[in-house]
């Protein structure tokens, strides 16, 4: 769940309806959140019904990831090139109804072409939900990015939990059901007229994208969130089907998943005043150690180390999250916050689908020292790009 930090258009005029112009966009959040953390979730279910071998399953997994990174570079694109809301609801559009293709699916291949269609509205939508939202809220930005910020979080904490709880007997499809109505109502609050809300883009001043690769230190973060996301994002996809195998019912893979984004909240609450100059090597440094030792636990029979793989790996993407967008923020060049944040996204994306596609059917043996040395050159990373962050800011 990469944040995204654009510039704020302190420009733009106030719309007329404050509250249906938050509500879209945080309900199309929600529903982006939900497929994060339900379809970690869902993956035994899928495997079972549709009969599908894990590196099959790895391709549900990664055809909306691929889809997801394209779409990011698109919606970052087009959403400074045309009507910003436009846009917006183009991604939602697409990601409702690639959701109820999925729901709809009974062979892989509509299944694949359902998750793709998802991934690339997912995509196109995610980045500029806090365009919309700070240009909703002038006067007050910061608080709309909060408010975001926190029901996203609790959205993935908590979304797991129910649906293992509650409606796990269900059938996999309706998580893609609920994803597609959630998408729907933000859809709905889009059509209403929001006046003013989207001004006509002014003379904009040509961007030297040169510039992105003579900053070292910003490819080396890129590096960094490329290792650090493919560490936790392969452990969300290895780790219901180990439970599953294990048979383990739906509630206690939900709880297990909760877990981790219950403790990335939780943390990131504790370090959203410590992610400052003196502690911020230290931050990102044990960002991949946690994440290093969370995949081990997680296959031992022991209950509680069980119960500690989610929370140790939970605190590693919180220790990484945050501090490393603020890097990247830092080495953007001037005027180009909005691509380099948009690449962050990409390269987060891109380290789940190649950790996947490479690790999919690794015994946990062998993953399990891979993920180390990725972890490795994470921390590596880390240090090199923290250097001399506190002479020079």
């Amino acid at each position: 769940m990469r944040p995204y930090a654009p510039e704020i258009d302190k420009a733009a005029p106030a719309p007329v309806s404050i509250g249906t112009a938050v509500i879209g966009p945080i309900a199309a959040n929600i529903a982006f959140v939900m497929e994060l953390t339900l379809v970690p979730l869902l993956l035994p279910a899928i495997q079972a019904q549709l009969n599908m071998s894990i590196g099959g399953l790895a391709w549900v997994f990664n055809s909306y990831g691929i889809a997801v990174a394209v779409g990011v570079l698109l919606g970052g694109c087009f959403g400074d090139l045309f009507n910003t809301r436009r846009v917006f609801g183009l991604g939602v559009a697409l990601f409702a109804i690639g959701a109820l293709l999925v729901a709809a699916a009974e062979n892989f291949d509509t299944l694949i072409m359902g998750r793709a269609i998802q991934g690339l509205g997912g995509g196109m939508f995610s980045p500029l939900v806090p365009l919309l939202l700070t240009r909703a809220s002038p006067d007050r930005p910061g608080r709309a990015l909060i408010v975001w910020g926190s029901i996203a979080g609790y959205v993935a904490a908590f979304a797991p939990l129910f649906y293992g709880s509650f409606l796990g007997n269900q059938g996999w499809t309706l998580a893609f059901t609920c994803i597609a109505l959630v998408a729907g109502i933000s859809l709905a609050m889009l059509v209403r007229p929001h006046p003013g809300e989207d001004p006509a883009p002014g003379p904009r001043a040509p961007k030297n994208f040169a510039m992105l690769f003579r900053s070292g230190k910003l490819w080396v973060t890129y590096v960094y969130v490329f290792c650090t996301y493919g560490a936790i994002t392969y452990y969300l996809f290895r780790l219901p089907v180990l439970l599953a195998q294990s048979e383990d019912r739906a509630a206690s893979v939900g709880f297990v998943l909760s877990l981790v984004w219950l403790t990335f909240s939780a943390l990131s609450t504790i370090l959203r005043n410590m992610v400052d100059r003196p502690h911020l090597r230290m931050i990102m440094v044990a960002a991949p150690l946690l994440i290093a030792a969370g995949l081990p636990l997680a296959h031992d029979s022991e209950t509680l180390l069980l119960l500690l793989s989610p929370m140790v790996i939970g605190a590693g993407l919180a220790c990484s999250n945050a501090p490393s967008t603020q890097l990247i923020l830092r080495f953007a060049p001037r005027g180009m916050s909005g691509v380099s944040t948009s690449l962050d996204i990409t390269f987060a994306r891109l380290g789940g689908i190649a950790t996947v596609a490479l690790l999919a059917e690794a015994r946990i043996a062998l993953a399990a020292p891979v993920i180390g040395v990725a972890c490795l050159v994470a921390a590596v990373c880390a240090l090199t790009a923290c250097r001399g962050f506190t002479e020079d800011a």
